[in-house]
Order: C-alpha cells, then structure tokens, then sequence
C-alpha cells in the first residue's frame, strides 16, 4: 500500500483520544477540506482510488467505482451534498485508524493535544493510506490516517476560537503584578 499526503482544513478531528461515532469501535480519526479549485490535489487522490480499486477488483474497478463515487463510498466526497460549516464548494477526505495517528508541528516536533495548536478549523497535512474494503461490511475506498502536520491557525469549527497563542497577551515583565485593570470591578 502507498501512503499519500493531502492539504487541506482540519474537521471533526478525533487525533488525541479515539471516538466511537455509531456504534464502532474506538478509533482516531478526522477530515481534510479541500477547496475544489485544488484540481491537482483532487486528481491525485482520485488517481489514487482509482489505482487501489484496480488493484483489488480488477477489471470489475470501473463499474465498481462509478457505483461507489454515486452512493459516497469512497473515502473522497463532495462537500457540498453536507450541511456543514465550511463545507460548501469543499470536497473532503475522511480517514480512521485504531492507532493514534503521529501530531506534529510545521517544524515536524511531536505535539500532544494539551499544546491547544491542532483543532477543528486549522490547516494542515495530512498523510493517508488508501485502501479497499471488500468484506461483510460491503466494498468501499477508505482513508487510514497515518498521521497530522500542524500548517497554520485557520478558523476553529463548532466549539468556538481556536485555543490562545503567547502572542495574544502583552510581556508584563517583572514589575508590579497589579491587576491589567484599575479603577474598579473590570466586569462594571
């Protein structure tokens, strides 16, 4: 299997302690946005579908896939058929695994879920393998989640600001620890 990296903005992301989302097993998880004028990116992911399909079904990849792509089982959907912030003119890729994926930083230092700098609304990359499924659960395309660069601060989803940075608060030095307001009850 080839294990491929994408770009894009961080969504539900469950890469600290593994979810269970109906029903199945704990597992680490998340979803990369894709703005849809990211062609290139696009096109590689699904070259890389294509190439997985193939190699597991065959000569029965075409007719699969078409199938697939219509009832959204690949690992690559369009964002639009979603009532999601952030997800209009979107595609996305949702990726699992059972094994917590590795967190890392632009200078590619571990980061650990109490760092705050990995959220839903930032961006990143991301490193999946593609791989099909063909079992009791039915045939699919999926994304194993290998691991998370931390890119740059975007937006955060859902719950609210992205978590504080230093650079949000002034140096107050040494001096006097006095509260920042004076005057009064600061809330008045």
């Amino acid at each position: 299997m080839t294990a491929i990296n994408i770009s894009g903005r961080l969504s539900f992301e469950h890469i600290f302690v593994a979810d269970s989302s109906n029903g199945s097993a704990p597992a680490f998880s998340a979803t990369v946005l894709i703005d849809k004028s990211d062609q290139a990116q696009i096109q590689k992911i699904r070259a890389e579908i294509q190439r997985v399909a193939t190699e597991k079904w065959k000569d029965k990849a075409p007719g699969l896939l078409k199938s697939l792509y219509a009832t959204e089982k690949l690992c690559l959907r369009d964002g639009d058929n979603k009532e999601y912030d952030g997800y209009a003119g979107m595609m996305y890729v949702t990726s699992r695994n059972k094994a917590r994926p590795t967190v890392v930083d632009r200078r590619c230092n571990p980061v650990t879920e109490a760092d705050g700098l990995v959220y839903s609304g930032c961006y990143v990359n991301a490193r999946v393998e593609l791989w099909a499924q063909d079992n009791a659960n039915g045939k699919r395309v999926n994304a194993k989640l290998l691991g998370i660069q931390f890119v740059r601060d975007g937006d955060a989803f859902g719950a609210g600001s992205a978590p504080a940075k230093p650079t949000d608060f002034s140096d107050l030095g040494d001096g006097d620890p006095a509260p920042a307001s004076v005057g009064g009850n600061p809330w008045d």
